[in-house]
């Protein structure tokens, strides 16, 4: 298990440091990020750890990054706009995650969540998020390797579901997990030329599907049924 990380790794140095954090703080706020909390969570995560070491000096620019096996990690606007947006919403008491990635999104979600659930298909992509949050000793995340299109039904309902990748429509099984006092779905939808970033809502039997705003991501892969 990865050990704790020290204080110059947490808090970085130059492109990776507290200014740099602060700039990537104020885009945030221009472009429309008002939850304070989530900000300073996000401020206090060290970004530059969840990619590539060649990379870390573009961590706190406002872009997506790859992690390798065509995946990405989202840029940052995108990542505080998706937990704002399950956060305005429910409870986040049980939150089930789509697609671990490098687990920077993970991190994000477990800091205002009580339990994160965490699927994703890459295996050695989930293990990197998972030795991320035990060196940064988040203990409140559960993960599995499995198909995220299927969700985690035995773990379910959830007052969020945080989905990180794309779909060409809104999995059944998805909105079948959310919790019916008022369960949030935020995912992107779409293909690969045009997406959009909705919140699906879910009250007993009735789901209201908002359309947010133009989205990209790489496509959640659908392969087999979860067992």
């Amino acid at each position: 298990m990865p050990s704790a990380l020290n204080e110059r790794q947490l808090s970085g140095i130059g492109m990776t440091s507290a200014r740099a954090r602060q700039r990537m703080i104020e885009r945030l706020r221009a472009r429309g990020i008002d939850d304070e909390p989530l900000l300073n969570i996000i401020a206090s995560t060290p970004r530059h750890l969840f990619v590539d070491e060649a990379l870390a000096h573009r961590a706190y620019d406002d872009s997506a990054l790859p992690i390798g096996f065509g995946q990405t990690l989202s840029n940052s606007y995108t990542v505080a706009r998706m937990t704002s947006l399950a956060r305005s919403s429910s409870s986040m008491e049980k939150v089930l995650e789509i697609g671990s990635g490098s687990g920077y999104q993970t991190v994000i979600l477990a800091q205002v969540s009580g339990v994160v659930w965490s699927v994703e298909r890459i295996a050695e992509l989930q293990r990197k998020a998972q030795d991320r949050c035990h060196s940064l000793q988040i203990r409140n995340v559960r993960f599995r390797v499995a198909d995220g299109h299927w969700g985690w039904a035995e773990q379910g309902p959830y007052d969020a579901i945080v989905c990180t990748a794309a779909p060409e429509s809104v999995p059944e099984a998805l909105l079948d997990q959310l919790s019916p006092e008022g369960g949030v779905l935020i995912i992107p939808v779409g293909d690969q030329q045009q997406q959009r970033l909705l919140r699906c809502t879910r009250v007993g039997d009735s789901f209201q599907q908002e359309d947010i705003e133009e989205a990209f991501f790489v496509p959640l892969i659908a392969t087999q049924a979860s067992l």
